[in-house]
């Protein structure tokens, strides 16, 4: 499969965007330069030249050889006589009538490449979902760094207010330590933000390949909504029909079945048909048929049937083993398809979860949001204290957070829910494409500097 028409059909249908990069022109870069995805493709064209070679065993062999011999001979007693040459070439093939142990390595390696088929795909969906996770980590970094700079310039605010009122005697000392205390905590705060965004973008261009600035992110009047197709059991038993792990998981096992088959027609007998054409010519020396020169053809036809009787007990062993491979493949696909349905339905209840702490960690910001502004008011008309608007300060600072958090892990859990039921594909890219519709720095800047 390869990568230059699904790069094209997204570049055509990737909105005109100067100013800011999406999560689909994202998940475009991704695919025309992400190694992993790269690697999962090249072994999948490894995997599938083994049926090519499989079917070419089961096929003809046709080789020829030519030959060029000049010999000479000396009795006991004797001396040299003259030298003879002699010249022959032709022609051997050979065609398999019935080998089992060959037929049954071909319909291992049809499987096995169709195994290398769903990796491949698997290799696809994973690439969506560490491209969101990488995009969305970005975004939650920006929100957190905004959030950051937002809560240092207001504890610088109340740390002069304190040391303001300290100095008139409206305040005591402890208000200044605290509101100290509490603008250098958010210093801190707002350097390891600006650490943790700038990380978030090197990962997305570990990813892409190059670098990535101005995102699309979500609005703020984004409300969550929980996919109506299906519930948890209809979720479940999509996964199992579809995940392309699983599917993957599924061809090992049916290459590990023709394993054993080829394994146990080492007590087969075969059958051959093999032909041969040839023309020898000698000249010079002695001749054993009169002197000169011999020059003719020959040519053969026949059928070979090999009937093994003793190997020492390798065949035996090759069973055993090839048994062996068989019940580990077998094991771990029960132990992935138990996972995928534990998976399955862990990403299912955190979706609908999720859709419930988006609305309320909202909700939370709105709440401390207005505690903060009651609390200042309160502070400049003397019902509330420094120490008061601090831990307000704090709250707010720390469910605008928690809300960002929120808000695209929703996002990536959506996206995760359908990778499980391997149903997740360019449609479901677009789908949250859609919701990103304003330039996250350019949203969030005007808040990190209005206090």
């Amino acid at each position: 499969m390869s990568r230059r028409p699904l790069v094209l059909a997204l570049a055509l249908a990737l909105p005109f965007a100067a100013n800011a990069t999406d999560l689909l022109q994202t998940y475009e870069l991704a695919r025309a330069g992400d190694p992993e995805l790269a690697v999962a493709e090249s072994n999948r064209l490894y995997n599938k030249e083994g049926q090519a070679q499989a079917l070419g065993a089961l096929l003809p062999q046709i080789s020829g050889d030519a030959r060029l011999t000049r010999s000479k001979s000396k009795p006991d007693g004797g001396s040299w006589t003259d030298s003879a040459t002699s010249r022959s070439y032709g022609l051997v093939a050979s065609q398999t009538l019935f080998d089992w142990s060959r037929i049954a390595d071909l319909r291992g390696q049809r499987a096995v490449s169709q195994a290398a088929d769903y990796t491949l795909a698997a290799a696809n969906h994973d690439l969506i979902t560490r491209t969101s996770q990488a995009y969305f980590g970005v975004l939650v970094g920006i929100e957190s760094l905004a959030a950051a700079e937002t809560n240092e310039a207001a504890s610088l605010k109340q740390f002069d207010y304190a040391q303001k009122r300290l100095d008139v005697g409206l305040a005591p000392i402890t208000d200044v330590h605290e509101a100290r205390a509490q603008y250098d905590s958010a210093r801190a705060s707002t350097i390891l933000a600006r650490n943790a965004l700038d990380d978030a973008y090197r990962a997305l261009t570990e990813l892409t390949g190059q670098p990535i600035s101005n995102l699309m992110g979500l609005p703020d009047d984004f409300r969550p909504e929980l996919p109506a197709e299906r519930d948890g059991e209809g979720w479940v038993n999509s996964a199992l029909e579809q995940n392309p792990s699983l599917k993957a998981q599924e061809y090992t096992v049916q290459s590990a079945e023709f394993g054993v088959s080829r394994a146990r027609a080492g007590h087969y007998p075969t059958l051959s048909l093999s032909g041969s054409y040839g023309r020898d010519a000698a000249w010079g020396g002695s001749s054993p048929i009169g002197g000169s020169s011999f020059d003719g053809d020959s040519s053969s036809i026949g059928v070979t049937l090999s009937v093994p009787i003793f190997s020492g007990g390798i065949t035996q062993s090759q069973v055993r083993q090839a048994l062996a491979s068989r019940d580990i493949a077998q094991d771990r696909y029960e132990q992935q398809k138990r996972a995928l349905v534990r998976n399955t339905s862990s990403a299912y209840q955190a979706l609908v979860a999720g859709v419930s702490e988006v609305e309320a960690r909202r909700l939370a910001v709105v709440s401390a949001q207005s505690a903060y502004d009651a609390s200042q008011v309160g502070l400049e008309v003397g019902t509330r204290t420094v120490l008061d608007v601090l831990q307000n300060q704090r709250t707010l600072f720390q469910a605008q957070l928690e809300y960002a958090n929120a808000k695209y892990t929703y996002l990536q859990n959506r996206l995760l829910l359908e990778q499980a039921a391997g149903t997740l594909d360019i449609n479901d890219v677009q789908d949250v494409n859609r919701l990103l519709t304003v330039n996250a720095e350019e949203r969030l800047a005007p808040a990190a500097t209005s206090n």
